[in-house]
């Protein structure tokens, strides 16, 4: 029987993970600081061990430091009052993995078995040079971000993504609304069934409508074939319609039919075809505004609109900007085989206050032209000069 420590000096937490734990069939010790768990760790052997941060006579960052003196056991750090520079010292100095309370029970039953897995097959695990402030779906569709904007979006999609319920997301071009839609898929109950997106902005007026609904062979002149819509090929599963607001009255109209009545009529077709899809819309303009100049169906904004998740703009969330910037110079070493380049902190500095219009598609580019441009470490006045 695998063998866990949970360090902590709130009795209800070292509780709550011993009965999840103990109902998985792992035998459960606990300590309530750091210093009963040092002698703990002296006399026998973990397989894991979840140490909290904050605990008086020896916090868990001096318990880090002393317990990697003595054990190899695997350490998660877990805490309520985790601030970036606190996780990057806890992953530097040798533990695995960092979590934040209120604790995620499922979340920790899935750590627990993949890094006692890895430890029993001697499989190295693999210190990240940032803390885990990715949120990971199944199919890897990854959101970067611990500013409270972020922490409030994710906990959102958290609470709908199990639902049906219709979600509009708004936000500028390039916050990173069609990932919050590919991750309220992977996290809803459709998650096994086809996620298909339209670009609503991208297609002509003309064609949209053959795209949404399909059509038949000779419906119109290029119809050579026939061909099944968006609709159809998301059925059971989730068409996200982006850039909703650029859709004409028309298809707006016969859209709103299709999502009242759950079926569909192809181009050229006299047959209704049943579907069932959940709609999830995007959009970078003001809704409201557009159903005030008669841009907008009132009634389709009502009905697309059951929640709204608003991505924040980069400059809402200025603290993230540096583990954005690790993320993509993470994927940049990887995809051209070179060594990850560095920003200076004045570099890094100057990138958090700039002015971003674009976002983050804005901010990745920029990083992926310093890391052309510049040697490996990057500093303020290249940044300056190639911003």
């Amino acid at each position: 029987m695998n063998t866990i420590l949970i360090i902590d000096d709130e009795k209800a937490i070292r509780s709550s993970l011993r009965e999840i734990l103990e109902f998985e069939d792992y035998e459960v010790v606990e300590a309530s600081d750091g210093k009963q768990a040092l002698e703990e760790i002296k006399h026998r052997v973990f397989d894991l061990i979840f140490c909290d941060i904050k605990m008086p006579k020896l916090d868990g960052i001096e318990f880090l430091y002393k317990a990697k003196e003595l054990t190899n056991t695997p350490i998660v750090m877990i805490s309520g009052h985790g601030t970036i520079s606190t996780a990057v010292e806890c992953l530097k100095n040798g533990a695995v993995d960092y979590i934040e309370k209120p604790l995620d029970l499922n979340k920790i039953l899935s750590i627990v078995k993949e890094t006692i897995q890895k430890s029993k097959a001697n499989i190295p695990l693999i210190q990240k040079p940032t803390p885990k402030k990715v949120r990971t779906t199944n199919n890897n569709t990854v959101i970067i971000g611990q500013s409270p904007k972020v922490k409030q979006m994710l906990s959102l999609i958290d609470k709908v993504a199990p639902t049906d319920a219709k979600v509009l997301i708004t936000g500028g071009n390039g916050t990173g609304k069609e990932l919050v839609a590919k991750m309220l898929h992977e996290k809803s109950l459709r998650n096994n069934n086809p996620f298909v997106e339209l670009n609503c902005a991208a297609i002509p007026n003309e064609l949209i409508e053959s795209e949404l609904f399909g059509h038949e062979k000779g419906s119109f002149t290029s119809a050579i074939a026939k061909q099944k819509g968006k609709f159809q090929l998301a059925d059971s599963g989730t068409l996200f319609l982006d850039e909703i607001g650029d859709m004409s009255m028309n298809t707006q109209s016969k859209v709103l039919q299709a999502i009242q009545e759950n079926k569909i009529l192809p181009v050229g077709s006299e047959k209704e075809i049943l579907v069932n899809v959940r709609i999830i819309s995007a959009t970078n303009k003001n809704l409201r505004q557009e159903i005030d100049k008669g841009h907008f169906r009132e009634d389709l904004y009502h009905r697309i609109n059951v929640i709204e998740i608003k991505v924040p703009s980069l400059n809402e969330r200025r603290e993230d900007i540096p583990l954005l910037c690790d993320y993509f110079l993470d994927i940049i070493a990887q995809d051209s085989g070179r060594e990850k380049s560095i920003i200076e902190p004045q570099a890094m500095k100057f990138l958090t206050d700039f002015d971003y219009t674009g976002n983050i598609r804005q901010l990745r580019n920029i990083v992926e032209r310093l890391t052309i441009l510049c040697e490996q470490t990057i500093t303020i006045d290249e940044v300056k000069k190639y911003l």
